[in-house]
């Protein structure tokens, strides 16, 4: 399995696809379905723009797709901006554990305008400006999202930032809140903290919380955007020691709280940094390796080892998912946060998109803009 399959948010495309390749299985219920594949333009009553995966390995093409009619509870957007995660990548190269039919719109994290609801939309209005949670379908100028996807934008938010907000400070503070019960004053170490979780991360434990934050990137470039979202230090992960600057930061005390979304050897040298009584969140194996936990160190230290897989509250637990959304949202009104989007590409240009972030020159989320 690919390390980047392991990686939420990515991993939160899994029940969707699951459930879109269900649904062409049955042609009674077509609703995800037609989120899913893309149907002839001859039988649409209109169309859009759209960026579409006919071949697996292959470049997007940039076609005109059918504008299809909405079912009952539905919401057509005219998206403005769709964030770009590593699933699509997977999706399109075929390397994702579940694959949608050909031709489909990779893209799952938008935000736009609200130009059409169905019947029983009560939640947004035409003309709404909102962020949403497709199954697939991003990758375009219009797609159709359930109601209970939808959340409407503050007002000073961009569309920019409003289609790089949702997964990744989700993720985020339900991590530091509900799994790690992270407190003011408190040290949290974050790993890949210049990727967008990790900034994510970084903003929420700083400025919403009052945590003191080290963050851990590699090279002196991604380590300053880590700076300058408000870690008080730095790691680079190519010429420092993690346990040696946390402790030397820590007067040898060690992290309270450390998310990690790497594994590997960097989850290992955490685990020698942690504080007593520490808690350290498990959110991915970017570096390709599960690493295992010695049993006794949790005891010894008095520590906790907690998982956390976001997409699974949107199954398991909506009114959670749903309300950590909420509260990143009102903490941008606020002025609290500010998700960082470190590039942007139009649509035509999304081939290139995925190249950037391919050669892992991203930082936060890379934006695609219609």
């Amino acid at each position: 399995m690919s390390a980047l399959f392991r990686c939420p948010p990515e991993v939160l495309l899994r029940s969707a696809i699951r459930q879109g390749q269900n649904l062409t299985r049955n042609a009674q219920t077509p609703k995800l379905h037609r989120c899913l594949q893309v149907s002839p333009v001859s039988s649409a009553r209109s169309t859009h723009r759209a960026a579409v995966c006919t071949e697996l390995g292959k470049p997007l093409k940039l076609q005109e797709v059918p504008s299809e009619e909405l079912c009952t509870g539905q919401v057509r957007l005219a998206i403005r901006a769709c964030a770009i995660n590593f699933s699509d990548l997977l999706l399109v190269q075929g390397t994702y554990q579940q694959k949608p039919p050909l031709p489909f719109i990779p893209g799952a994290e938008v935000a736009g305008d609200v130009i059409e609801v169905a019947e029983g939309v009560t939640s947004v209005s035409k003309g709404d400006r909102v962020v949403a949670m497709a199954a697939l379908g991003g990758f375009a100028e219009q797609c159709i999202v359930d109601e209970e996807s939808v959340f409407r934008m503050p007002d000073s938010m961009s569309y920019e930032e409003g289609a790089a907000v949702v997964i990744s400070y989700g993720t985020a503070w339900l991590g530091l809140t509900r799994r790690a019960n992270t407190k003011p004053g408190e040290t949290v170490l974050v790993t890949a903290a210049a990727g967008a979780v990790g900034l994510a991360t970084v903003d929420l434990a700083t400025n919403v919380i009052g945590a003191k934050v080290i963050g851990a990137a590699g090279g002196p470039e991604k380590c300053k955007v880590v700076a300058d979202k408000g870690a008080i230090g730095t790691i680079d992960y190519n010429t420092q020691s993690i346990r040696d600057v946390v402790k030397e930061m820590t007067d040898d005390r060690g992290a309270d709280v450390i998310c990690d979304a790497v594994g590997g050897d960097v989850f290992k040298q955490c685990l020698r940094c942690i504080a007593w009584e520490g808690r350290i969140l498990v959110i991915g194996f970017a570096g390709g390796d599960i690493p295992k936990i010695p049993a006794n160190i949790l005891l010894v230290k008095n520590i906790s080892a907690v998982g956390l897989f976001w997409g699974n509250y949107r199954i398991n637990d909506e009114s959670t998912h749903r309300k950590s959304i909420q509260d990143v949202l009102g903490f941008y009104q606020e002025g609290k946060i500010k998700p960082h989007v470190g590039k942007t590409f139009s649509l035509d240009k999304a081939n290139e998109a995925f190249m950037y972030i391919h050669k892992r020159k991203s930082t936060g989320k890379v934006v695609i803009t219609m």
